[in-house]
């Protein structure tokens, strides 16, 4: 029998992973990259998972993986689902035990943190504040009386866990989400390893220095209800994307953000956020140019430049919940 572990780069997904591997210690093939890189089950490495073998999946659309899942229960695999994304139909089938939840308060970390009752709830808090839920990270925290500094702590962790995320390919990562993934093994809590681990710090600074670029921008087109961000086709850009999405939505809340990298010749890479004040609609608008995510927050992979002003037309033009 072979276990593998499949699991979105960011702050959630290794959050997740984290408690999951913590409360139910299993050697598994680690299955990740970069945030962006959703079509997981359909990676080489799983291509021989065949009956008896175990496949845990966090914090991936199941509507983006629907044929090489599939193709993974038709061979026999047994497969463990847990995620917050756009799912679709859920297929039935009793070796797919699917804990899918697209409530805009909830990251996959949440829903990993009910499962095990809160066992190793402070690795739920840092995702939560890096996948931008920060009312819901701060609830779960103030089960765990933690002080300003704590969260400040967590906050700051998780957006470094989830700024390591984002890069069109592996190259602009600061460190493999794998390799990652086995810093924090074991570890039961992330405050020691947000102090502890030389990772964090240099994520933090990475961070701090990328997103003083992207604030030194101004927007390409703006009005009370939206803002569009063109970012330079540069590595730091690139890693800044979503992170920088992120930081304009806490800013103004009652606004849509959208911010575009050049990731291909002619086309570019998409972050959407709903306003904060009304978290819906994100994976919705995606959807229609060929993207999608969860309902506060969302991405296209690739936007033909030819789109764009099309893009930001209709970026306007959406209802985002007022």
């Amino acid at each position: 029998m072979t276990d593998y572990d499949v699991f979105n780069g960011d702050a959630d997904g290794l959050c997740a992973l984290q408690q999951l591997r913590l409360a139910e210690p299993r050697a598994a093939q680690l299955v990740t990259g970069t945030k962006r890189d959703i079509a997981l089950l359909a990676r080489p490495a799983l291509a021989e998972a065949a009956a008896g073998d175990r496949v845990t999946v966090l914090d991936i659309s199941l509507d983006r993986n629907r044929a090489a899942l599939e193709s993974l229960l038709a061979r026999g695999a047994q497969i463990v689902w847990f995620d917050h994304h756009f799912a679709g139909d859920i297929p039935t089938h009793a070796r797919l035990h699917a804990q899918i939840d697209t409530s805009p308060q909830v990251c996959t970390s949440i829903l990993v943190d009910r499962h095990l009752g809160g066992r190793y709830r402070g690795w739920a808090v840092a995702a939560a504040f890096g996948d931008g839920l920060t009312d819901a990270a701060r609830a779960l925290g103030a089960q765990l009386a933690l002080s300003d500094g704590d969260f400040e702590r967590l906050r700051s962790l998780g957006e470094a866990l989830n700024y390591n995320g984002y890069g069109e390919s592996e190259a602009d990562l600061t460190i493999h989400p794998a390799e990652l993934s086995a810093l924090m093994r074991g570890e039961t809590d992330p405050l020691r390893f947000a102090a502890e681990a030389p990772i964090v710090a240099e994520l933090i600074e990475a961070m701090r220095a990328d997103l003083a670029n992207a604030r030194a921008l101004e927007p390409g087109y703006a009005d009370a209800a939206v803002a569009v961000y063109l970012l330079p086709d540069a590595a730091w850009s690139r890693r800044v994307s979503g992170t920088f999405a992120h930081a304009l939505a806490a800013d103004s809340p009652q606004r849509a953000h959208a911010v575009l990298t050049p990731n291909a010749p002619g086309a570019y890479l998409v972050s959407v956020r709903a306003p904060r004040a009304h978290p819906q609609g994100a994976d919705r608008f995606c959807r229609e140019f060929g993207g999608g995510g969860r309902s506060g927050a969302a991405g296209i992979d690739r936007l033909p430049a030819q789109r764009l002003d099309d893009f930001i037309a209709r970026f306007a033009r959406a209802f985002w919940g007022q």
